[in-house]
């Protein structure tokens, strides 16, 4: 069995030891883009496991370890740690845990240290908790970031994007049903057999593309589209949102929910605003403004692969950007900062006019420009139909539905309205 090894902090760390012998578990965020990532870091030597359970019991596990004022998204992800410890399916004495951290002043930079916590309380101090993050907040002998690795994370996101994009307009018309599903199945094993290569990736994702196209399916123009928006891991996360894309498909429905790439892109931004604004980081500036470029290359891609056809792609990054400056700051920056209300400005543009702004407990940014958006852009679109729904550890499931029908009843009136002119 691996040593356990500390730093001068007193921090586990995780050894090249470990990385033969242990299990990392990591918290499921989005389905597609994480089912990418566990493959990835098998082919790379590691033992991956991407976590997909789901119910009241995480919430629960998480209330036991973790004060209920706490983040909701990371009281769910500690809880679903600790019930996976829990369950008996992982050695504890061979498991570590894994955590994406972003570097910013929010949320995502302190999970790892209330997992730390938890173990702590709950007697399983010796699980090593892994941060994934490029900001060099922690290191660890046994994980490495390689470019070889980076290079398929990130292409994989790329795909992962456009796969979401596509299923999510092919999944609410398909005549089969489970013909998209089973679909994204092939796709992301046949991702993994050519090792995500990015020099093919416009001839790939073209093929992508034309085989969702091929899925027999019958056109719906009275289906309601509705947005999905929010704090990065409730918008995305079923456990998270309690499956909001489920029970929206389940209502009729065809969910829009904006791509990764656009949070990556902004990352970057945020940085070169922050230079441009203030003359400070003038290395991670550089840095920055290659990362935006890339990525702001990538969505190009996308947008390119799926002209010309049934299906519509992203906004291009900057021409958001710019849509939103009557009403916030580039400056605003935490969390998911302007980023969120110019996906909503997007979205209203695009002709998605119904809304579902998913808010996490104790996210006070998400709060203020996120619902605090939602007034000043209901008089400047008096067509939005917006509704923010809150996530924390009291409200029910049957609350957070019912306000959603309401929304989509709303929708329906609209609908009905514009038909009749």
């Amino acid at each position: 069995m691996a040593e356990l090894i500390y730093n001068e902090q007193g921090r586990l760390l995780f050894t090249e030891e470990m990385r033969r012998e242990y299990t990392i578990l990591i918290p499921n965020m989005l389905p597609i883009h994480f089912r990418l990532l566990e493959r990835i870091f098998n082919n790379h030597g590691y033992r991956m496991k991407l976590l997909t359970t789901t119910g009241r019991r995480i919430v629960d596990e998480g209330l036991r370890y973790v004060h209920n004022d706490t983040c909701y998204p990371a009281l769910l992800c500690i809880g679903q740690f600790i019930d996976a410890l829990k369950s008996g399916q992982y050695d504890v004495n061979k498991t570590a845990l894994m955590m994406i951290q972003s570097g910013g002043g929010c949320r995502a930079s302190n999970y790892i240290h209330l997992i730390r916590k938890a173990l702590k309380k709950c007697g399983m101090e010796q699980v090593p908790v892994i941060s994934l993050n490029l900001a060099s907040l922690e290191k660890n002998p046994g994980f490495h970031l390689t470019p070889a690795l980076l290079a398929d994370l990130i292409t994989a996101v790329c795909y992962a994007d456009l796969i979401m994009l596509i299923s999510n307009q092919v999944r609410p018309y398909e005549n089969n049903k489970g013909d998209c599903d089973r679909l994204i199945d092939k796709w992301v094993d046949k991702l993994v057999e050519i090792n995500f290569n990015f020099g093919a990736f416009d001839k790939v994702s073209k093929e992508i593309v034309e085989d969702f196209g091929k899925i027999p399916y019958t056109p719906d123009p009275d289906k309601i589209k509705v947005g999905v928006v929010g704090e990065i891991f409730i918008k995305y996360s079923p456990l998270g949102n309690n499956e909001l894309q489920k029970f929206l498909e389940s209502e009729g429905c065809e969910v829009y929910c904006p791509g990764l790439i656009d949070f990556l892109i902004f990352m970057g931004d945020h940085h070169v605003v922050e230079t441009e604004l203030y003359h400070v980081k003038y290395k991670k500036y550089i840095a920055s403004t290659a990362v935006k470029g890339f990525f702001k290359m990538m969505q190009n891609k996308i947008i390119k692969a799926v002209k010309g056809t049934r299906f519509f792609g992203p906004t291009p990054f900057e021409e958001a950007k710019k849509d939103v400056e009557p009403f916030i700051s580039p400056a605003n920056k935490m969390g998911e900062g302007w980023l969120l209300t110019a996906e909503m400005v997007d979205m209203i543009h695009m002709g998605i006019n119904n809304i579902v702004c998913a808010q996490p407990f104790g996210c006070l940014p998400n709060h203020i420009i996120g619902k605090g958006m939602i007034r000043k852009l209901r008089e400047t679109f008096p067509q939005s139909n917006i509704v923010p729904i809150d996530y924390d550890p009291g409200a029910t499931r049957v609350n957070q539905e019912n306000r959603i029908k309401l929304m989509l009843s709303t929708a329906k009136q609209q609908m009905a309205d514009n038909n009749k002119q």
